[in-house]
Formats: C-alpha cells, structure tokens, sequence
C-alpha cells in the first residue's frame, strides 16, 4: 500500500509518546509498504536527523511552525470555542502543503495522527483515512482538573476540558478512530456512540528493553521515567517524593528513588537530595531499568496507556502504579504491575515488594509474557495494518481535504 503519516510532531529522536509511536510503526511497516510522511518543523536542529527518517519514509514534507506562531495562535483562540491544543498546531501553511501532497499522490490509507491534526480533514468521510488518537484528551483534562492546583490553572484545564470535549465531535465524522486503551475506548464510546472506535494499543521494543542483557538490579532501587517538563509526571514524582516516599524509607532507609528523564523542571530538580536522584537525560534507559528494583507509576491524572509501564514489562521488573494509565491495559493487579488506589497501599505495596525479591521476579516475568504476546510493537504494527488495509478497501470518492 501507498500509505501517508500525518503526524503533529517530526518522530525522531522517538523520545516522547508521540515520536516513540510513529516511529516504531513506520520501521515495520516501511518494509511491505511505501510510507510517506507530512509533519511540522519546530526546531531546524532537527534537519540533522532526516537520513533517519529517509531509512523508512519514501518522501517526506516539513511544514515550519515557529514557536512564535502558535503562540499567535493560541492567543486568538481565547476568543474562539478551538481547543488551545488544536490552535497551537493551526498553520495555514500545513493545510496548503497537505492538499497539493493529497491532490499530486494517490494514497491507499492516511494515517493522521493525533486530535489536534484532525482539523486537516475537515471532511474525512471522503478519504480511507484514520484518525489515531494517544488517548481520550477529554478525559485526560478532566482528571487534570480534578489535582489540587492553584485555582487558575484548574480554571484553565476546565475552560480546556469544555472546548476539548465538545472538539471530540470530529469523531463522528472519521471513517475509523483509535485509542489506546481500552479504559480511554469505552469513555469515548460513551461520549460519542455514533463514532466507531477501534484498539491500537501503544507499544514496546522487546528486543531494545530486554532483561537478558542486563545484569540485575543494583540495592533498593525505584525508578520513574519519562519527559520531565510533563505536568502528569511532574506531578507524580513531587507527590511521591513528599506523600510516599518518607513512609517507604520508614521501613527502607537506604532506598533511593532515582528520577530519570529529559528536561527536568525546577520543581524536579529541587527534590533532589538524600535518597532521590534526578538523572536528567539518560541515553539508553533500559540501563536505568535494568538496576531498578521497582518502577513506580504514582500519577494522579493522565490517559491512555504509559510507555514506562511497558517498558518495565519487557525488563521484567515489577512495577507499582496507580489506575491511571493501568486500567487501560485490561489486565488483572499483580499481573506485572501492583495497582494501588491510595498513598497508604502505594507505600504498603512497594516495601512488600522490596523484602520479597522472587515475588517480585515472578511478577516481572508476567509483564514480559504480556509483551511478548500483546504489546511488541511487531503485534501493534500488524494491527494498525489491518485497520489501513480496512479503510482502503472501504474508500469511497473524497470530496476534498
């Protein structure tokens, strides 16, 4: 098949969700078809890495959006109903370039990625396309709303959640959408029973995070990974520095909580000290995990499905988590992951886990059964192929993007 990526992000470095998942899709499937790929040039830096991209796309278009932009963007949207996520991807430029790749190129399937791109594909019903989304944005705002927070960004993340929600109506309208999750799939099935939404679940690489080249875990290890500057992250690891941490070091005083991640805020940063860690940017993080006793997933809002639980699942290590993002996998606690619904029993879980170490191989062994049969990127890729090869053959004349 002939197949386009419209993706919100340019995916390389894969070092975020979004990157991490248009790139592990693309290597895969570039092998048995010709991908091409449309995406947003936010920092010329990263015209280094295209001989990357070239390796799997066979044509590639750069739309620029300076920073300067989509802050003019952003800003007219206060007077508007457009969600602030949509506006700060709204580029007149990107929909000109779209339409003459669209109008020069037949293409058997569009793949378009995100809810912030489907303002590119005003009317989708007339092209095989599908609309990937990383998660149900409404419900991930409305939990954001939900954290203590001074009160004018809880009133932003309110105004956010309103526009977002009622935005979502686009489902509607596309041939086929997918999420993530199966907790984030029936919150929009709900929302929107006229949409069709179908599972893409969100992926690992089983050979890059894989325990047999790792040499075990060194002391009382707990980790946390992802992008620093984050909210959801940022506001996991503070609580769990303040509200959980001192209960477990209680019990385990040379534990050390390491904080691996790019971009660390100073809300991050300033929790270093005795017994916390805060790497910053870590090359290759199954090194972090191979050390780790335990990863810990503390976050408090958020959607859809996390890439560190995943990736602790393929290093076996045993993760400790609460519902956010764990509901959505569809998977019983003590599975790989202990799933904890308060302070207390996050605490209780992790030095349980702590003073029992076959416990917590057996549980890590279960994670890496999950991957090996639901969550390899090789399994992913092939589905998302069958739900392409499906609105190919269903294509019906298209009006006009």
């Amino acid at each position: 098949m002939n197949i386009l990526f419209v993706a919100n992000r340019f995916p390389y470095p894969p070092f975020r969700g979004d990157k991490l998942k248009i790139w592990n899709l693309a290597r895969r499937l570039s092998g048995k078809h010709r991908l091409h790929l449309i995406t947003f040039l936010e920092d010329p830096n990263d015209l280094q890495h295209l001989p990357e991209l070239r390796k799997h796309f066979a044509n590639i278009t750069l739309v620029p959006l300076p920073r300067r932009h989509s802050v003019l963007q952003c800003a007219k949207a206060v007077f508007s109903r457009i969600p602030f996520q949509v506006a700060f991807f709204r580029s007149r430029g990107f929909g000109k370039a779209l339409n003459n790749l669209l109008a020069q190129e037949h293409f058997d399937a569009i793949h378009v990625q995100h809810l912030r791109m489907a303002q590119y594909f005003p009317k989708p019903a007339g092209w095989p396309v599908v609309l990937d989304l990383p998660d149900a944005f409404s419900l991930y705002w409305k939990r954001r709303g939900q954290v203590p927070r001074p009160w004018w960004q809880r009133l932003f993340d309110q105004i956010e959640q309103r526009r977002i929600a009622q935005y979502e109506q686009v489902l509607n309208l596309f041939p086929l959408n997918l999420v993530c999750s199966v907790e984030d799939m029936a919150f929009l099935q709900q929302q929107h029973p006229q949409a069709r939404i179908a599972l893409l679940p969100n992926g690992v690489d089983s050979r890059a995070f894989h325990p047999a080249a790792t040499t075990g875990h060194q002391g009382k290890r707990l980790l946390f990974t992802g992008n620093m500057d984050y909210a959801p992250n940022v506001d996991a690891v503070v609580h769990f520095s303040q509200h959980i941490l001192p209960e477990i070091q209680k019990k385990h005083p040379d534990v050390l909580f390491v904080i691996a991640g790019q971009r660390p805020v100073a809300a991050v940063t300033a929790l270093r000290g005795p017994g916390v860690e805060v790497t910053g940017f870590v090359p290759d993080l199954a090194e972090e995990y191979a050390r780790a006793c335990v990863v810990v997933a503390p976050l408090r809002f958020g959607a859809g499905t996390q890439n560190k639980v995943l990736e602790a699942f393929s290093m076996a290590v045993p993760v400790v988590c609460t519902p956010v993002g764990f509901k959505g996998l569809g998977i019983e606690s003590g599975n790989g992951a202990v799933m904890c619904e308060s302070d207390e029993a996050f605490s209780t879980a992790v030095n349980h886990l702590l003073e029992h170490p076959e416990e917590r191989r057996l549980i890590g062994l279960q994670g890496r059964a999950l991957v090996e049969t639901r969550f390899d990127w090789d399994i992913i890729a092939l589905q998302l192929e069958s739900y392409l090869q499906e609105v190919a053959r269903n294509r019906r004349p298209a009006a006009g993007a």
